[in-house]
């Protein structure tokens, strides 16, 4: 296992780049302890890929260096690096069988034989292929083919890191939660340093004891899943945890309150935003609710109500702006005299799409 630390990482892959549009991955600065289970999270395109193999070293970076263990390992190879790596598509030996295949990448680094076989059994046992240890890969289908893969991946107990790809990708969905599991019950077993890639927030909240969010080659907050959903640093972590995703109003602001549509909404702290910034104010769905009869809100006017099983999802509108309002089961919906207000306390406000931070009032509370 190793510390990964980026020191002014970055990577374009154009010969010579001009500018900070140039660069797929711009420059970044990070430690990532020994032994943590990441998650790489973001949309296509937004650099996951392109880290994870500078981190493996499948590639040269443009800039700066990595260390593992606070060694430069910047030019050296995956092999030299000790790293293991599960891509998104099975990377196996078809002629082989199953069990051979697992050994393979011990045999290759020169295991005793009977630690072999014992490592060997044991994975196969996790990855439920026991019955099938002596069959070719060949003609194996394609979940369990990548199972083969996360197995050559994981049988090796001496690796740096162990980096996943989007591996779970041709896996159907109940064998996706079942692997998951199994991935976090092994990390917890040998604490290897994992990094997952992933553009599915549910695979990266419930593998990763951080997740790494990327919005555009950049590297925008790196938290626990509770941090991510309570407090995300940056608006595109806002939209892209939680389903839905956090409401985002542009506003003014007016020491404690939003001013939005010219409604004010009363904020759980005092703000002094930067001049000439683009401000926002951003509250997630579950932190909205309609007014009650004693209670001032905002006017809005219902556009839809979603039932989408375990709660009901509204969707309104303030003025030209649209919020989403999360109802509990059996919550009545409004039909007259339609008001919303907002969790003082858990609304958060943005200034060209970071998260600000204000003076806490000393008469705020929570719901």
């Amino acid at each position: 296992m190793a510390k990964i630390k980026l020191n002014q990482l970055a990577h374009s892959y154009y010969p010579n780049p001009g500018s900070d549009e140039d660069y797929a991955l711009k420059s970044m600065d990070y430690d990532w302890d020994d032994g943590g289970a990441y998650a790489l999270l973001g949309p296509s395109g937004c650099g996951k890929t392109t880290l994870l193999n500078i981190i493996s070293g499948l590639l040269q970076p443009s800039k700066g260096r990595i260390e593992f263990d606070d060694v430069d390992v910047t030019q050296r190879t995956p092999e030299e690096r000790n790293i293991a790596q599960v891509f998104q598509f099975p990377v196996i030996y078809d002629t082989m069988t199953v069990a051979q295949n697992l050994a393979f990448p011990l045999h290759n680094r020169g295991v005793e034989a009977q630690e072999v076989e014992r490592r060997v059994a044991d994975m196969l046992e996790t990855l439920e292929l026991s019955a099938k240890a002596d069959r070719r890969a060949q003609g194996l289908t394609a979940d369990e083919k990548q199972k083969i893969s996360l197995g050559r991946g994981l049988v090796r107990y001496d690796v740096n890191a162990i980096l996943f790809d989007e591996p779970l990708t041709v896996i159907d969905p109940q064998m996706k939660w079942q692997l998951r599991t199994k991935l976090k019950e092994l990390h917890q077993r040998f604490k290897h340093t994992m990094i997952y890639v992933t553009h599915d927030q549910t695979e990266a909240l419930t593998f990763a004891d951080k997740v790494v969010v990327m919005f555009e080659g950049e590297v925008v907050q790196i938290g626990t899943p509770e941090e991510l959903f309570e407090r995300p640093s940056h608006t595109f972590v806002g939209y892209f945890i939680g389903s839905p995703g956090m409401n985002i109003l542009p506003c003014a602001i007016d020491g404690a309150a939003a001013i939005v549509d010219g409604h004010r909404i009363p904020l759980g702290f005092h703000y002094n935003p930067p001049a000439k910034a683009k401000l926002e104010l951003g509250v997630r769905p579950e932190f909205v609710r309609f007014a009650k009869n004693t209670e001032y809100g905002v006017p809005v006017s219902i556009e839809r109500v979603d039932d989408v099983g375990r709660h009901r999802i509204a969707k309104v509108h303030l003025g030209q702006h649209s919020i989403n309002v999360l109802l509990a089961e059996g919550e009545p919906v409004p039909s007259y005299n339609i008001a919303v207000v907002c969790d003082p306390i858990r609304s958060g406000v943005y200034a060209n799409d970071h998260r600000i931070e204000g003076q806490a009032l000393k008469e705020a509370s929570a719901w």
